[in-house]
């Protein structure tokens, strides 16, 4: 991260927070930039990467200190993403997954959940997944078709699938959004911890995609399986609003991913036409590589602008958050894939090699337009704001 923006943005954090930027920037060059080529070679989620981030601390980011925790909020936790995915999305992103639970659990999970779960969450001993998104129903997430029925003992049996699990190859703690009403809509959504060795409980193969495989991205299957009353994370009635809350914060960190994507990107291409000759000169001497690396240098400073306003919105829990968050997200997705395009492109043939990271940022970028909410949802979100409906008649 250069440029005056950087100084701004860690002068706004104490220092706690400015060395888990600092640790996170070091772990990630350390322990994630050897294998990044690795694992998208070989199609696996980074385990490695996760348990190493235990053992630095980064698992525990957003628990507060006396549950071991960070304690970081918004704005530092999107500096530490930003910094991680500089290096790879796919580690990046299955931390910022990880940590949205802690916090979650930290924030809203009862004693006996807290109790199971929450130190080896935060110590990383366990991997947490979010599991919203259905096969049948994408970003519709009030139309979730997975069943939650309430048993005579106070106990429940969870009945559905789910799609597009982030850590799902690995993940044993699942976070698992279900209708305890059929065609109750948003009101019915509640939420359950559940372990994935649990009865009934099948995972399947993750998925091979265009790229960030080091996400381990799955489904999961539920078919009778039982919990017992203490896996109510939480209830029929807050359920939807608590997944929102969650995706808004990704959204915010997926906008910093894709800085961090950019900036990494833009840093290969200027070195890169700065040593390279031709017609007699570097081709950081030509006008037009300079004009298009000026251009993706304004995105970036746009998109770090829009992510950062809408980081310190949830932190100061204003009511606009959500849409800022969505108008990062959308244009922060556009100017990483738009700008690390152009910065392969002044390298000519030598952007597509692999050995360094700009093809792998490519298809991370790409694949940022589908986490936490396609675009098109995004332009929902922002056209809401723009043509609210009118008040109910008395």
């Amino acid at each position: 991260m250069t440029g005056g923006l950087q100084a701004e943005l860690d002068a706004s954090l104490d220092e706690a927070e400015r060395a888990a930027v600092a640790l996170a920037r070091e772990w990630a060059q350390v322990a994630v930039a050897p294998q990044a080529e690795v694992w998208e070679a070989e199609r696996r989620f980074a385990r490695e990467a996760f348990d190493s981030a235990a053992e630095a601390g980064l698992t525990g980011l957003t628990a507060p200190g006396a549950d071991g925790g960070r304690a970081l909020g918004p704005v530092a936790l999107t500096r530490v993403m930003e910094e991680i995915a500089a290096v790879d999305l796919g580690v990046a992103f299955s931390l910022a997954v990880h940590n949205n639970l802690v916090g979650a659990v930290a924030r809203r999970a009862g004693y006996e959940l807290r109790e199971q779960y929450l130190d080896d969450l935060v110590a990383g001993r366990r991997l947490g997944a979010f599991l919203l998104t259905e096969p049948g129903v994408g970003s519709d997430a009030a139309a979730i078709t997975t069943t939650a029925r309430r048993e005579p003992d106070g106990g429940w049996v969870l009945d559905g699938a789910k799609a597009w699990v982030s850590n799902g190859a690995e993940a044993s703690v699942l976070s698992v959004y279900a209708t305890t009403e059929a065609g109750g809509g948003h009101r019915a959504v509640a939420a359950f911890l559940v372990d994935a060795d649990t009865p009934g409980v099948e995972r399947v193969t993750a998925y091979p995609l265009i790229g960030a495989h080091s996400l381990g991205t799955a489904e999961f299957l539920f078919e009778n399986c039982r919990v017992g009353p203490e896996a109510l994370f939480v209830p029929a009635g807050q359920g939807f609003r608590a997944a929102m809350e969650g995706i808004d914060l990704a959204r915010v960190l997926v906008g910093a991913m894709c800085c961090g994507m950019l900036d990494a990107g833009l840093g290969v291409a200027r070195h890169y036409v700065s040593g390279r000759h031709a017609f007699g000169q570097a081709l950081s001497g030509f006008q037009a590589v300079q004009f298009s690396l000026a251009d993706v240098a304004t995105d970036l400073d746009a998109s770090r602008l829009l992510t950062y306003r809408a980081a310190q919105l949830l932190a100061a829990g204003d009511g606009s958050a959500a849409v800022a968050a969505a108008h990062a997200k959308k244009f922060a997705t556009r100017a990483a894939e738009r700008g690390l395009a152009a910065c392969m492109q002044v390298m000519g043939a030598a952007g597509a090699r692999r050995h360094h990271c700009l093809p792998r940022h490519l298809t991370g970028a790409r694949l940022t337009h589908y986490l936490d909410g396609a675009t098109e949802i995004l332009d929902v979100v922002i056209a809401r704001s723009l043509f609210p409906p009118p008040p109910s008649a008395p």
